[in-house]
């Protein structure tokens, strides 16, 4: 199984990564996690990147504030699929770096998921690596499956309480 690249701008991105680290680990996919801004460790972005395919990664999770261009750094140097996780920061709540994850020129795309949605960039990871991996896929079918069971669950006991 391919890994998932886990980069983040600041190790004060951990508590928000944190969250896409325990769903990998959950569903079983071997991760990697760093350390690397696109402003003060350039060189070490873009080493990672370039060298992300040939090291066994099948797609890279990125995570930024404010300025946020850590994910647009590493997709411009992969073919890999990249997912930017814009971090909330205190100046604008995140929508500074939900706005530079989001807004990529045609040709390097980044997809982006919710400010601090890092449960969520886990799981579009799975889904991605899901494409080829039937054990992957059978794993994220049966966890829509429980999500489903659950509100349904909820759903019974809100009509017993008010539809009499």
């Amino acid at each position: 199984m391919k890994k998932v690249g886990i980069i983040m701008g600041s190790d004060s991105d951990l508590p928000v990564v944190q969250k896409a680290i325990d769903t990998l680990s959950e569903y079983g996919v071997p991760y990697e996690v760093h350390v690397y801004s696109a402003h003060r460790t350039p060189v070490e972005a873009k080493e990672f990147s370039v060298n992300a395919r040939a090291n066994g990664f099948g797609v890279i999770i990125a995570a930024a504030g404010m300025a946020a261009h850590l994910a647009g750094a590493v997709a411009a140097n992969t073919t890999l699929p990249v997912i930017g996780i814009p971090v909330k920061s205190k100046n604008f709540d995140g929508m500074d770096a939900l706005l530079s994850t989001v807004q990529m020129p045609t040709g390097i795309p980044v997809a982006t998921v919710a400010i601090d949605g890092a449960a969520n960039a886990a799981l579009l990871a799975i889904q991605i690596l899901a494409v080829t991996d039937e054990a992957l896929a059978e794993k994220l079918d049966a966890a829509r499956a429980a999500g489903a069971k659950k509100v349904l669950a909820k759903n019974a006991e809100i009509e017993a309480k008010f539809n009499k």
